[in-house]
């Protein structure tokens, strides 16, 4: 375009003119009045100091006690007994370490700043002695994506803790994934409430967590699953509950985990798949489930659960499971056993033998203590039995006598003349 060329020169000269005319025109102001220009920086001079005094920290300056690398966006105060979040976190953090401190508790808005910590995507604070979390304390983190608690003895995760100190109104949580292994308290700190239920209860509150993708929940001791502990989790694709004490599958669902990819149930105390879980599990498109080191009883009621295995190709390292019960079938192979193998012999296992047999021996030694404390004490209780077969008979007699008396009218007569 040779015509917008040939303009640009004369352009950028005109430019240049009129800023060489402003230019003189400012000097010739300031020259006229320099009494007012002192004057008005004079005024502005308190203000601008009062305004100085009054800026917030640096927002990229390192807390004490913890290491700061801008470049990598991390920020780590790992093992230095804080006992609450640091106030002055940068602005850049994106990865923040809190590991290995005495924090205790996490209040409501524990991490709530201003300008809010909007980079914020991975929070670590593993083995920080967590006792309780409060609702709410996770607030304010919209790019929160990563949280690890574990390793804490919760005895208190509020139902909230996830999803806002007032799930009607708050918005989803961003977590993507959410690590809670081994975080079960001390039998003196469960408060009488149930471990299970409380954390089946900030894991469906206010349906925040159904943008989570991945939930660890292993070595927890947890006997049971609560029904509707996965209903608000829709979007998860890998779940580990290996290392708990699970018994069964009866009352937990996985129908709706239809993005599932890795179920991990590893060394846990199951015996027996049923039919109601084995049909959910085949159900699911792209599940890989993990059934190593369980306790399995091989009887009648696990011949579903073997046809199954021969069947499926869901369940990774198939091959590897064994069974436990009876002795009979100690480390039989589970995808070698026929239905002729699979009977409900009543025999018991050897460990519930020897019980009843140390029972029967504590109540024979029980009974002989008895008896023999009856024979020392025979001559007491052979006066004892004397005396009371004397008041019987003593007894005895006069019921006797009034009923003679009573069938002669004769002897009713004389006796009602003595009266008189």
């Amino acid at each position: 375009m040779p015509g917008g060329c040939s303009r640009g020169p004369a352009a950028g000269d005109g430019r240049l003119r009129l800023a060489r005319l402003a230019l003189v025109l400012l000097g010739w102001v300031s020259s006229s009045s320099p009494t007012s220009s002192a004057s008005s920086f004079s005024s502005s001079a308190p203000f601008l100091a009062s305004a100085a005094s009054a800026q917030p920290p640096l927002p990229d300056q390192c807390p004490a006690l913890c290491e700061c690398s801008e470049a990598a966006r991390t920020v780590k105060c790992v093992n230095r007994n804080l006992t609450e979040v640091p106030t002055d976190l940068p602005l850049y953090v994106r990865n923040l370490f809190l590991t290995g401190n005495q924090l205790a508790v996490l209040p409501a808005g524990a991490f709530a700043r201003r300008p809010p910590l909007a980079e914020l995507a991975a929070l670590n604070l593993s083995g920080s002695r967590l006792d309780e979390v409060r609702a709410g304390a996770f607030e304010h983190l919209p790019s929160l994506r990563q949280l690890d608690l574990s390793h804490n003895p919760l005895a208190y995760l509020s139902p909230f803790a996830f999803s806002g100190s007032n799930a009607s109104i708050s918005a989803p949580s961003p977590l993507v994934e959410l690590i809670l292994n081994h975080i079960v308290p001390p039998d003196d700190k469960r408060q009488n409430r149930s471990f299970e239920g409380m954390v089946a209860a900030a894991l469906v509150a206010g349906r925040a967590l159904q943008g989570l993708h991945l939930l660890e929940l292993a070595s927890n001791h947890f006997l049971y699953l609560p029904r509707d502990v996965l209903a608000q989790l829709p979007s998860l694709r890998y779940l580990d509950l290996s290392n708990n004490s699970l018994v069964s599958l009866t009352y937990v669902s996985f129908r709706n985990l239809t993005h599932l990819e890795s179920l991990h149930l590893e060394d846990n105390a199951l015996k027996v798949l049923h039919n109601g879980t084995l049909a959910e599990l085949q159900g699911l498109p792209h599940v890989r489930v993990f059934l190593d080191n369980n306790p399995w009883v091989c009887d009648c009621h696990m011949a579903d659960m073997v046809t199954w295995l021969k069947q499926t190709e869901v369940v990774q390292g198939k091959d590897r499971l064994t069974c436990a019960f009876p002795e009979k079938m100690r480390n039989r192979v589970l995808l070698e056993l026929n239905s002729a193998d699979l009977d409900c012999d009543p025999i018991l296992p050897p460990s519930l033998q020897t019980s009843y047999v140390f029972l029967g021996i504590v109540l024979a030694l029980i009974g002989a203590i008895f008896l023999l404390v009856l024979y020392l004490n025979r001559k007491g209780i052979k006066k004892w039995m004397h005396n009371i077969r004397d008041a019987c008979r003593d007894h005895m007699e006069g019921y006797h006598y009034r009923y003679e008396i009573n069938a002669d009218p004769r002897l009713t007569n004389l006796s009602s003349n003595s009266d008189v």
